[in-house]
């Protein structure tokens, strides 16, 4: 996509105006500033690459911005030299100077929401520059940031740099690229995906074939291992003053999904101050609120964390950081494998649902366009999956199924009478409903629609 956009840069714009600009977003090490950096380098041009910094002080990045133009290989570099701009207009407009008129470029901003909140100015400045020089120049500009939510926000209505960008979302690695990097069967692969979240760092340092636990049985007793650091180098990053927001999120990590139990979990916290930290996850996309699919209206909401890996970590591996600084990362080990199962059970779940999402039409009944999970208070019943031609609020209820995520434990007798039962619970569901099984070991019962762990990947690499 990124060679495509410079492509279209190399080949001149309408009315003379060839620069374009990308705005780039994805949650932290997922791999966007490597990503740029390699693109960059095949692409051969010149470039100037600037990475923000933390520290809320708009001179330290001016000087710091000042520093990558010398540094950089433009033609033009020298105009940098001995250079002290006092505001971003005025480096911009250097930079400007510096960039090649007959041939492409590349400017890369990282670290975006950092330069916004050092100087809520910024944004206009750059919408100011890019429209009168930089869009007449041959440019690539490329804006990085892991606040998906500002990223996102500023090419909104209303915004200066409205419609000037083309925005890019960079994902974790999926199910079907977690296969393919590590060659394991489908089942490990989910594994591996709820352990990972896709993270790349991770994945690279997991050796091609090895199984959870050998790879767990390293990795936990290395305190510089990625598994164990990516999430605590993010948080930080994150929430470098927000200590409200680290206990929710450490209390949902914990296990709890309703409001009052979050609460209660986070130290009793005023509902308040409750509400304020779940908008400022929510906002952060760290934290999903869902609510009960079905005919009927419903106010059970309930959070989730959005990314598996870090649902892993806060469960097993922030909490016992100590033992593993101490040398006992087997205890940490023993605590993964005694709680594995049930906590893969409930993990797994929305994995499936987005999987769900992800099928081929026709695997699902007609009408299916929207999967969720059912609920109430007293969570009589609890249905896994809901599947309905809308949500939140459904006119038809097209699937209700159930998901058993264990090993050598398939769907059987028992395990039918209670979706059955459920299913007859459920707002705009009747017996003529179809029913769905997603199962790790299959199923005992004949004509009933069952999806496996080969399915579920299937529905990632098509």
């Amino acid at each position: 996509m990124l060679d495509r956009m410079l492509e279209r840069v190399r080949s001149g714009g309408r009315a003379g105006r060839p620069g374009r600009a990308v705005l780039m977003r994805g949650r932290r090490r997922v791999g966007k500033s490597r990503l740029v950096e390699e693109f960059v380098d095949r692409a051969g041009v010149p470039s100037v690459f600037f990475t923000a910094s933390a520290q809320p002080d708009k001179d330290s990045d001016l000087a710091l911005f000042t520093e990558a133009g010398a540094g950089s290989d433009l033609p033009a570099a020298e105009v940098f030299h001995d250079q002290t701009p006092r505001s971003w207009d005025a480096a911009l407009r250097l930079l400007a100077g510096a960039l090649p008129e007959d041939r492409p470029s590349v400017l890369v901003l990282d670290e975006m929401p950092y330069l916004l909140a050092n100087d809520p100015g910024f944004e206009g400045t750059l919408q100011k520059i890019f429209d009168r020089t930089l869009s007449r120049l041959p440019v690539l500009l490329v804006c990085i940031g892991s606040d998906l939510a500002m990223m996102q926000a500023l090419n909104e209505y209303g915004r200066p740099f409205h419609q000037r960008a083309t925005e890019m979302v960079i994902q974790p690695l999926s199910p079907a690229d977690v296969a393919d990097m590590l060659e394991l069967d489908a089942g490990d692969v989910f594994d591996a995906y709820l352990v990972t979240g896709g993270l790349p760092l991770i994945l690279d340092e997991w050796p091609r074939g090895t199984s959870l636990i050998e790879y767990l049985t390293d990795a936990v007793t290395d305190p510089t291992s990625a598994l164990l650091v990516s999430a605590e180098r993010a948080l930080a990053a994150e929430f470098p003053v927000e200590a409200q927001a680290r206990r929710v999120l450490s209390a949902i990590g914990s296990g709890e999904r309703s409001f009052a139990l979050i609460g209660r979990a986070a130290g009793g916290m005023p509902q308040a101050s409750l509400t304020r930290a779940l908008r400022v996850l929510t906002d952060k996309r760290l934290v999903e609120p869902m609510t009960p699919l079905s005919t009927r209206p419903s106010r059970e909401t309930r959070y989730a964390l959005a990314d598996p890996y870090l649902r892993f970590w806060l469960r097993f591996l922030g909490p016992h950081f100590a033992e593993v600084e101490r040398g006992r990362g087997d205890l940490v080990l023993g605590k993964i494998t005694a709680a594995w199962t049930a906590w893969r059970g409930r993990a797994i779940e929305p994995v499936i649902r987005e999987s769900l999402r992800r099928l081929i039409p026709g695997t699902l009944p007609e009408g299916t366009n929207a999967i969720g999970g059912f609920w109430t208070r007293t969570n009589v019943p609890e249905i896994d999956i809901v599947g309905a031609d809308r949500a939140p609020i459904a006119k038809q209820i097209t699937v209700v199924g159930s998901i058993k995520w264990l090993d050598n434990h398939p769907f059987d007798a028992h395990d039918l009478g209670r979706l059955i039962l459920h299913r007859s619970q459920l707002p705009g569901a009747d017996d003529t409903t179809p029913l769905l099984v997603v199962s790790r070991s299959g199923t005992t019962i004949d004509g009933i629609h069952t999806l496996g762990a080969d399915d579920l990947l299937q529905a990632w690499q098509a």
